[in-house]
């Protein structure tokens, strides 16, 4: 089996030099030409202010990006890292030559707007769960190139990770159930995959559906665009199975903020949603020089 990204502290750090050293590559490529005229001798102090209230997420991303351009700089995060931070507060200060904070100025920011953006998002989501048993779920729907690091902001701000990619796991789909003819059919099909797999998923649409997927072993189901009443049933015939036969309950599509406390009370255990990475507005944040 591939092996599912452990976003420990180190694997996080490898991952943000990585994304840090790509990014600088597309903004930089053989030199900044503005940046260059300031003297290479001088150096600055700058902060980092929120512009709205956030939960703040990016820092190794920052870190790397800033010191991959004066290695020596000094970071001082004022908010930390998955803390939520106030509009018009100093998060973060920096000092280095000002040559390397005016080129890592943007493309630091641009990760730390996004990925705070997501964790944003996605605490909002878990807060609307809370005390139930739902936990909020992400999907593939990322940025390509940066699939782990929003995935990360979806962590700190109290997400839980579906499969990283297409090769840590399973999930069966509708036209996946339609070529392999039925649910079980797709099930028994899977077999081989499933050794390899951290999990395996089916999709229903139907509550006959569930039941075959049930019958046929399934452990986790994806309930997919069902209706009020519809989840509330799904539920009441999984509990009927038994603890050795019922499934790890999904809900997915049609999901929206105003509508998920009524969705979580139906008792499904998680609920995915693609806007946590898919439909975000970045948090504002900006830079402000002085001279040091």
């Amino acid at each position: 089996m591939s092996p599912r990204f452990d976003f420990s502290a180190p694997a996080v750090a490898a991952l943000a030099q990585a994304d840090a050293a790509r990014a600088l590559q597309e903004d930089v490529a053989d030199g900044d030409l503005t940046a260059s005229l300031v003297d290479p001798g001088r150096r600055a102090h700058a902060r980092v202010l929120a512009r709205e209230a956030a939960v703040l997420c990016g820092a190794p991303w920052v870190e790397a990006t800033v010191r991959q351009l004066d290695p020596q700089a000094r970071i001082r995060w004022l908010c930390g890292e998955g803390e939520r931070c106030a509009a018009d507060q100093t998060v973060l200060e920096i000092e280095g030559t000002a040559r390397a904070l005016l080129t890592a100025e943007r493309t630091a920011l641009n990760f730390l707007q996004l990925l705070s953006a997501v964790a944003t998002k996605t605490a909002l989501y878990a807060d609307a769960v809370r005390g139930t048993r739902a936990s909020i779920v992400d999907t593939r729907k990322t940025l390509p190139g940066l699939r782990l690091a929003q995935k990360y902001a979806v962590r700190t701000g109290g997400g839980v990770n579906h499969r990283i990619g297409l090769y840590d796991a399973v999930l069966i789909k509708e036209n996946h159930i339609a070529a392999a003819g039925g649910v079980a059919a797709a099930l028994r099909a899977v077999a081989p995959a499933a050794q390899r797999a951290a999990f395996v998923e089916v999709e229903v649409e139907t509550l006959a559906q569930l039941r075959e997927a049930l019958e046929a072993g399934a452990r986790m189901v994806l309930l997919d665009n069902m209706d009020l009443p519809t989840l509330r049933e799904a539920v009441r015939i999984n509990a009927e199975a038994g603890e050795d036969r019922k499934a790890v309950l999904e809900i997915s599509g049609g999901v929206t903020l105003e509508g998920l406390r009524t969705l979580a009370d139906t008792g499904v255990d998680r609920i995915s949603v693609g806007a946590l990475t898919k439909d975000v507005k970045a948090t504002d944040f900006s830079m402000r020089f002085q001279e040091g």
